[in-house]
């Protein structure tokens, strides 16, 4: 590589990183940089990133933890959840069309992002987290969109919680821990089949503990109301990103 396009993908892999831990949105920026500016093979873009995802996480979730933005016991029953979740998506992969389900995670990601700039929240201002049964079929169902759609946790996770009105930071604080498990069995997997670069796992993994440690300070410093409209901004532009995407593979296909 280049050392114009090393400087690229050294800024931008921190920006992914202050994102990720700001407003837990980011990773989806991660694998088209690497594939289109580093010319890295799509799948060992895929493969590395995810081993950077389990170390990103392992920082987020500490930084978030010690502001006291993670309720642990919420945490385990959705990673409970998103584990075999995962399993079964990578299952189905094979059965249902990835334009399908990113379709209907890019209308999720829209309705959830309008909603919480749109709402106002429950009546008389009460957030409650949801209950046990609900976060661990959350978490199945993050681990099966993550999966076979290869969008990540928190892109999946944060908009069905803004949806259910829990608390901006302690969404964003979930989504750091939801990376855990499935950046780990997204590992084993790739290991089996030999996908993953070491050195671009290794520098990619650098650069988002970095931007993640920033980025959780910046979330704990601004105003929760300000957080919640630029996660609801930002998760807008990816899912009408996302919209394109499938447009352009349906007029193609057509």
């Amino acid at each position: 590589m280049s050392g114009p396009i090393v400087a690229a993908l050294l800024g931008i892999g921190l920006l992914v990183g202050v994102l990720i831990g700001a407003i837990g949105v980011g990773g989806v920026l991660l694998v088209p940089v690497l594939t289109y500016i580093g010319g890295i093979e799509i799948h060992v873009a895929i493969a590395s990133a995810m081993v950077a995802y389990f170390f990103a996480g392992g920082v987020g979730s500490i930084e978030f933890s010690r502001r006291g933005s993670i309720r642990w016991s919420d945490a385990a029953w959705l990673a409970g959840g998103a584990m075999p979740g995962a399993f079964a998506g990578a299952a189905a992969t094979s059965v249902v069309p990835a334009f399908a389900l990113e379709l209907l995670i890019a209308l999720l990601i829209i309705a959830s992002a309008l909603n919480a700039l749109l709402g106002r929240g429950p009546p008389g201002g009460t957030l409650r987290a949801p209950e046990k049964r609900s976060l661990v079929l959350i978490g199945v169902v993050t681990g099966i969109a993550s999966s076979m759609s290869g969008t990540g946790g928190p892109l999946v996770l944060i908009p069905i919680l803004l949806w259910l009105h829990v608390p901006v930071l302690a969404a964003v604080g979930l989504s750091q821990v939801i990376q855990l498990p499935i950046s780990a069995f997204a590992t084993a997997g790739n290991i089996l089949y030999g996908a993953i670069d070491v050195t671009v796992a290794a520098m990619v993994s650098v650069l988002l503990m970095v931007g993640v440690w920033f980025g959780a300070r910046i979330a704990h410093r601004v105003s929760s109301i300000a957080l919640k409209r630029f996660v609801s901004l930002m998760l807008l532009g990816v899912g009408v990103m996302m919209l394109v995407k499938v447009a352009r593979h349906v007029e193609a296909v057509v």
